[in-house]
C-alpha cells in the first residue's frame, strides 16, 4: 500500500472507528518501509489539527524499529499536548528500550493516572533489558520527591525491576517508621513478589497496626507456595471477575457505582454453573474488589468441593469508579493472582470487559498457564461509533476526549484479549458478524469453531414470584411498603400517573441524564412519573455526580418529588425485581398500572434488566442496536430508539406509554413467555457448560503433547 496511501487512508475513513482499524495498516507499512521520508510523514501527521490521525502516527512510529523513529517517539513525550504524550508513552513500551526516554517515563509513573500507568507498563517492559538503569534512576527519583503518593509509584515502579539491586531500597522504605504509610506500603506488597530475602522483614511489619501490617500479611501469603488442592477430581474450576463491583451472595449493592447487571449476573450464573449437573463445572470462584480483611477470610474459604465461592481484590483504601481505576493495575494483578492461586487448580478463566480487571487478569492466566475465554462486545466500539454518528465525537477532539475514556486503548485491549483468548462468547445481535467485523476488526467466520453465541440470562423465579405478589396485592414483601413511601413524597395531583421506571447504574454511557432530560421537556412529564432505580445518592461516584448534576440542571433537587422525578438510589436485587412488577400491576392510590420501563444506554451489548422488566409483562423502550434489537418485538413487545437522540427518545417512550396503556395481556405473556425459552439465567450456564468443557479438553491435549512448562519467572 505504501505509507503515504496508508496515512490517506487513516485521515480519509468515513468513520473513526474504521480509523482506528486503519491504524494497524499504518503501522504495517512504517514498519516496511522505515526511513527519512517515512519519519517526514508521520512526524508532519502528529503535528495535525486531525486528532485521530496524529494518534495513529504515534503507534506507527513504534512499529518502526529505526533510531531516528525511536528518536521521534521519544521526543512526543515532551509534546504539549497531553495526548500525545500519553500515546507516545504507551507505543515506547512496543519498541526497544530508549536510555533517554527513562526520565520522563519516571516523571509521568509518578504523576500518575492513566498516562502514569501507561508509562509504568513500558519501564516494566523494559526492566529485562535495563533493570540495572531502571533500579538506580528511580532511587535518584525518590531522593528528589517528597509528596507521598508520588513517592509510592515510584516505590510500585521500583518493585517491579526484577534486578536484585531494587531489593536493598525496597526493605529499606517498608522498614522506614519515618516514610509516610502510602509509600510504606507500596514497598511492603513489592517484596511480597521477592521470595526468599524478605519474609523475616514481613513477619516483624506484620506485626504494626493499619495499612502496613495489613500489606505485610497479604505480601506474606503472596511469599507462601501455592496450595496443592485440588489437583484431581470431577468436574471443572472456572474463575470469574468484576473489579469495579462489592459483589455478595445477596446482591445488596446492585445498581451502586459500577455495581450494575455484571455484577447480579455473575452470582446467578456462578450458582447456576454449580447447580446444573450437566455443565461439568464443580467449582465457581468469583472475584471483585474488597477488603484486606475480606480478601485474608477469602483466602481461606475458598471451596474445595462443589461450590460457588468468593475472592476479593483490594485495590484502593476507597473505591473508584472503572474509568478512574487503571492506576491500580499492578495492585489488581497481585489481588488476583492471590485468589486464583489460592483457589489450586483453575480451569479456565473467564473474562468479560475491557477494563483493568481484565488487563490484570490476563498477565496473571499467562504468567500462571491458565487458558482464558473472553465475552467479546463492540465497546467501547459501538459508543464511539454512537457519539460520531451524533457529532458528540470528532476527529478534532477525538484526542482530548480519550485522555478521559481511553477509547483507544481500551478497543486495543478488546482485540488483544480475543486474539489471546482460548475461545471467545459472543452477544447475539441482528447482525453480529458484520458487527464484529466493522466494528472490532474480527472475522468470527475465519475460525467459528473459536467462537460461541451465548445469550445472558435472569433469575426467572424472582421475577415470577415479585409479579405473583404484586397482582396478589398483599405487600408481603418489605420493597413494596418502601415503595409506597416513596411514591407518598408525589403531589396529590400526580399520584394516578403511571410510572415510567429504569435501573441500573447511574452513568452517561446508561444515558441517565438524557433519560431525565426526554421525560421533563416534553409532554411526557405530564403523563408520567419517573422513578430512576440505581446510583449512590448519599456518596456518588465520579461518573454518578455528573449525571446527577446534570439532572438537577433539568429538575431543581429540592422539587424533584413534585415534578414527579424519583430518584431512588441503588436497592437489592429482590427489591428493584418487586418494584418493576409493581410499575406493572400499579400501586393503589400513588401509581397507576401498566407502566413502561426505559433503557436509555447509548450501547446495550445484551441488556439484563430489559429482560427482567420484559419477564414482568412490561412494555419496554430501548436502544435499537446491540442485544435489545434480537429479542424486543418492535412495536409489540416494546419499541427500539436511536436512545442517544433526545428526540428519538423521547418519541420512543410516548409510544411505548401507549402500547403500555392497553394493558394487553397476551402481550405481558409473549413477553414473559419469550425470555422463559431463550433467556435464564439456567439457559446461559447450559450453553456455556460445554464451552468450557471444550477450552479444558483442548488444554489437556496441549500439556498431553507438550508436558508441563515451568513457569516463566516471579510474579510481579
Amino acid at each position: 500500500m505504501g505509507i503515504q496511501t496508508a496515512l490517506d487512508a487513516v485521515r480519509d475513513a468515513p468513520r473513526i472507528i474504521d480509523a482506528l482499524h486503519l491504524a494497524d495498516e499504518l503501522a504495517f507499512e512504517a514498519a516496511r518501509e522505515p526511513g527519512p521520508r517515512t519519519i517526514r510523514i508521520l512526524t508532519a501527521a502528529i503535528a495535525g489539527d486531525d486528532q485521530v490521525t496524529a494518534i495513529a502516527a504515534v503507534h506507527a512510529l513504534a512499529g518502526s524499529f529505526d533510531e531516528q523513529a525511536a528518536a521521534t517517539l521519544t521526543a512526543a513525550l515532551s509534546d504539549g499536548r497531553p495526548f500525545i504524550r500519553e500515546h507516545a508513552a504507551w507505543a515506547l513500551g512496543r519498541n526497544l528500550p530508549r536510555y533517554e526516554a527513562v526520565g520522563r517515563l519516571i516523571g509521568m509513573a509518578a504523576a500518575g493516572g492513566f498516562s502514569g500507568m501507561l508509562a509504568q507498563t513500558t519501564l516494566e517492559q523494559w526492566s529485562t533489558a535495563l533493570g540495572e538503569t531502571l533500579a538506580v534512576a528511580l532511587e535518584a527519583a525518590l531522593l528528589g520527591t517528597r509528596e507521598p503518593e508520588q513517592r509510592a509509584r515510584l516505590v510500585e515502579t521500583l518493585g517491579l525491576v526484577r534486578h536484585r539491586i531494587a531489593t536493598r531500597p525496597l526493605l529499606g522504605i517498608a522498614a522506614d517508621a519515618d516514610e509516610a504509610p502510602v509509600v510504606r506500603v507500596a514497598a511492603v506488597a513489592a517484596l511480597g513478589q521477592r521470595p526468599g530475602v524478605a519474609a523475616a522483614v514481613l513477619e516483624t511489619l506484620a506485626a504494626e497496626p493499619e495499612a502496613v501490617g495489613d500489606a505485610a500479611r497479604l505480601a506474606l501469603v503472596d511469599l507462601q507456595p501455592a496450595p496443592a488442592h485440588p489437583t484431581s477430581g470431577d468436574g471443572l474450576t472456572v474463575a470469574q471477575l468484576f473489579l469495579h463491583a462489592d459483589i455478595d451472595p445477596a446482591l445488596t449493592a446492585a445498581g451502586a457505582g459500577d455495581n450494575g447487571g455484571i455484577a447480579t449476573l455473575l452470582v446467578r450464573l456462578g450458582d447456576a454453573l454449580v447447580a446444573d449437573a450437566t455443565a461439568d463445572v464443580r467449582r465457581v470462584v468469583t472475584i471483585s474488589r474488597g477488603s484486606v480483611d475480606q480478601a485474608l477470610e477469602d483466602l481461606a474459604a475458598v471451596p474445595t468441593e462443589r461450590g460457588h465461592g468468593y475472592g476479593h481484590a483490594p485495590l484502593a483504601a476507597t473505591p473508584v469508579p472503572s474509568a478512574a481505576a487503571w492506576p491500580l493495575r499492578v495492585n489488581a494483578r497481585r489481588g488476583i493472582r492471590r485468589v486464583l492461586r489460592a483457589a489450586g487448580r483453575i480451569d479456565l478463566l473467564h473474562l468479560r470487559m475491557a477494563d483493568v480487571g481484565s488487563l490484570a487478569a490476563a498477565d496473571v492466566a499467562r504468567e500462571l498457564g491458565i487458558p482464558v475465554v473472553f465475552t467479546v462486545a463492540p465497546d467501547p466500539h459501538s459508543v464511539i461509533e454512537s457519539l460520531d454518528r451524533s457529532g458528540a465525537l470528532t476527529r478534532e477532539t477525538f484526542g482530548e476526549v480519550d485522555l478521559r475514556e481511553h477509547y483507544w486503548f481500551r478497543a486495543d485491549l478488546v482485540q488483544r484479549l480475543a486474539a489471546n483468548a482460548a475461545h471467545t462468547v459472543l452477544f447475539p445481535r441482528p447482525a453480529l458478524a458484520e458487527d464484529m467485523r466493522s466494528l472490532v476488526g474480527i472475522d468470527i467466520g475465519a475460525h467459528p469453531e473459536r467462537h460461541t453465541i451465548v445469550a445472558e440470562g435472569v433469575d426467572l423465579a424472582l421475577i415470577e414470584r415479585s409479579v405473583a405478589e404484586a397482582l396478589d396485592g398483599a405487600e408481603a414483601h418489605p420493597a413494596f411498603g418502601e415503595l409506597r413511601e416513596l411514591l407518598e413524597t408525589l403531589p396529590a395531583e400526580r399520584r394516578g400517573l403511571p410510572l415510567i421506571a429504569t435501573l441500573g447504574r447511574v452513568h452517561r454511557v446508561k444515558g441517565t441524564a438524557t433519560l431525565v432530560r426526554a421525560w421533563a421537556e416534553g409532554p411526557l412529564r405530564e403523563r408520567a412519573n419517573l422513578l430512576v432505580i440505581g446510583g449512590d445518592l448519599e456518596h456518588p461516584s465520579l461518573d454518578e455526580r455528573e449525571q446527577l448534576d446534570a439532572i438537577d440542571a433539568l429538575v431543581d433537587a429540592d422539587g424533584r418529588a413534585d415534578a414527579g422525578l424519583l430518584l431512588a438510589g441503588h436497592r437489592g436485587n429482590d427489591v428493584a425485581a418487586r418494584w418493576l412488577a409493581a410499575v406493572r400491576t400499579g400501586v393503589p392510590g400513588l401509581a397507576a398500572p401498566n407502566g413502561l420501563y426505559v433503557c436509555a444506554s447509548l450501547k446495550e451489548e445484551f441488556g439484563l434488566a430489559l429482560l427482567e422488566a420484559m419477564a414482568a409483562g412490561l412494555v419496554v423502550v430501548g436502544p435499537d442496536g446491540g442485544g435489545p434489537a434480537t429479542y424486543v418485538e418492535h412495536g409489540d413487545t416494546g419499541l427500539l430508539a436511536a436512545t442517544w437522540d433526545v428526540s428519538a427518545l423521547a418519541e420512543a417512550m410516548e409510544g411505548g406509554l401507549a402500547l403500555a396503556a392497553e394493558g394487553d395481556p397476551d402481550r405481558a405473556r409473549r413477553a414473559r413467555a419469550m425470555v422463559a425459552d431463550h433467556f435464564t439465567i439456567q439457559a446461559m450456564a447450559a450453553a456455556l457448560g460445554p464451552v468450557y468443557a471444550g477450552v479444558a479438553r483442548d488444554e489437556a491435549r496441549l500439556v498431553a503433547f507438550t508436558g508441563p512448562i515451568p513457569l516463566a519467572g516471579a510474579a510481579r
